[in-house]
């Protein structure tokens, strides 16, 4: 496995400033278009204990109701309203190795060890992740589980390094067996098209389907993403959902405010290269490669 990158306390805060500023500009655009966003997961546990960023952490990510990430990525890729923000996605012509949409700042380079083979614009990286309807019944559910494997496993394209065992072994196996990336699109497609089939006015809870798979499994009170509010962040105001405190405690436990042990209080994602002051058009490919290898 790559070295991950240790990053000092400048280029920390360097970091999180920039994706406060792709955090603002998505939430202009999504107010500008009428599109209900939450911010979520650490972001949010950081505005409530902090006030912003967790000290340690290195990304903002947020929720979007499907219906609403479908029309925010259509419209983005519609208007193209930016050439510093631009929204990666899979197609043809991109392959990120992520199962759902990124917002990157090209005003930066950023690299992550998992992506440094790939012909990316390799900038700073906000997540967007959808919410989809959980079915009721255990069966479904089950094999919603299925599809959302499937499909994780043929977008990526990648071994799951994380997940070993059995599950790593069955996806070299199938990765093995389709090599195609024609007849893995049109796998993962399919899969996704199953997994999302589900009307939330049938349903009770909403999961996070473009997650690994341990969090694939967590579901939610769908009144909890009804209504939105405020919160404060880094001195600016987003929205959450209304339902944030029991979100976080289904999400990340009884003690989410509590801080974890110093030992655990790193950067959590494995970044191969960073120069803030130099956007990703204006490095050289194989030098950041060279780079992230030093």
């Amino acid at each position: 496995m790559a070295d991950k990158l240790k990053l000092t306390d400048d280029q920390l805060r360097g970091l999180q400033l920039k994706e406060l500023g792709l955090l603002k500009y998505f939430s202009e655009f999504c107010e500008s278009h009428d599109l209900t966003y939450f911010v979520c997961g650490g972001c949010l546990i950081g505005s409530l204990r902090y006030g912003g960023f967790i000290p340690w952490d290195d990304d903002a990510d947020v929720f979007m109701p499907r219906a609403d990430y479908e029309i925010f990525i259509r419209e983005y890729l519609k208007e193209n309203p930016s050439e510093r923000y631009v929204l990666l996605n899979e197609t043809d012509d991109t392959f990120t190795r992520n199962c759902f949409a990124t917002l990157v700042d090209t005003s930066a380079t950023l690299v992550k060890n998992y992506q440094k083979d790939l012909d990316i614009p390799h900038g700073v990286a906000f997540d967007i992740f959808p919410l989809d309807a959980r079915p009721d019944g255990k069966l479904a559910t089950y094999v919603q589980f299925f599809h959302c494997i499937i499909y994780s496993l043929f977008r990526a394209q990648t071994v799951p390094e994380k997940h070993g065992g059995i599950m790593a072994l069955g996806s070299k196996f199938l990765l093995g067996i389709f090599r195609s990336y024609k007849l893995r699109k049109k796998i993962w497609k399919r899969a996704e098209r199953q997994m999302t089939k589900y009307n939330l006015d049938d349903c009770r809870c909403v999961c996070e389907l473009c997650a690994g798979p341990r969090i694939m499994k967590n579901a939610y009170p769908k009144e909890l993403f009804e209504k939105t509010t405020e919160i404060s962040f880094e001195g600016e105001s987003f929205k959450a959902m209304r339902g944030y405190k029991k979100y976080l405690r289904l999400a990340f436990g009884e003690d989410y405010m509590t801080p974890p042990p110093e030992e655990e209080r790193v950067v959590s994602h494995d970044l191969a290269y960073l120069d803030l002051d130099t956007p990703c058009s204006d490095s050289s490919f194989a030098d950041v490669l060279q780079n992230s290898f030093e």
